[in-house]
């Protein structure tokens, strides 16, 4: 096997894409909506999730002074304006009317979420990563929503119903057939 070598570069995909809602803290704010594929788990216990924003976006203001925003998971259907938010900005458009898409309010907190994202997290920030050509926020997860249809008989929440969507090198993807959980590879058979 022959390997070259290359300069640093984020070669770690593929990555969730998704759509991140936030709010600005003045009455009367509009909702607007970041695509991102800088997101992450960062803890289990207390639940923690890290995003990270470019000082120069809009959303970058909005989420630092309202301290809070809401990570939508992206399906197939809803990849096109997973796109569209992420190449347009929130000062020049209304992203939640041009993308027809509806807010969901919760009781976690007063960002909304988007309605069609079969699963919605409501994270408020712990604190921002200055780091370079982005800022790292680190929030906790203060709770979540999810698509009633996509519960099956058992009560589960089928997670792959949803069709999620990963995002690899400038491309967006479907996720792939199951190649086993988790412990699968040390299970015993049991006939």
């Amino acid at each position: 096997m022959s390997k070259q070598n290359w300069k640093p570069g984020n070669m770690l995909y593929p990555v969730p894409a998704v759509m991140v809602s936030c709010k600005g803290k003045e009455q009367g704010a509009k909702p607007n909506i970041i695509t991102l594929a800088w997101a992450g788990t960062v803890c289990s216990d207390p639940v923690m999730l890290s995003i990270s924003v470019r000082p120069e976006r809009y959303s970058h203001d909005l989420i630092e002074k309202s301290g809070e925003f809401v990570v939508n998971l992206v399906t197939e259907d809803l990849t096109r304006a997973c796109d569209w938010c992420g190449v347009r900005s929130g000062k020049d458009f209304d992203k939640f009317k041009e993308m027809k898409l509806s807010c969901y309010e919760s009781d976690f907190m007063s960002t909304p979420a988007i309605n069609e994202s079969p699963v919605n997290i409501y994270c408020k920030v712990k604190d921002i990563l200055r780091l370079g050509s982005h800022d790292m926020f680190i929030a906790e997860v203060v709770g979540v929503t999810v698509d009633e249809s996509y519960m099956d008989e058992n009560g589960r929440f089928d997670l792959e119903a949803t069709k999620l969507i990963a995002y690899s090198h400038g491309e967006y993807f479907t996720l792939g057939k199951k190649l086993g959980k988790f412990g699968y590879s040390v299970k015993k058979n049991r006939k």
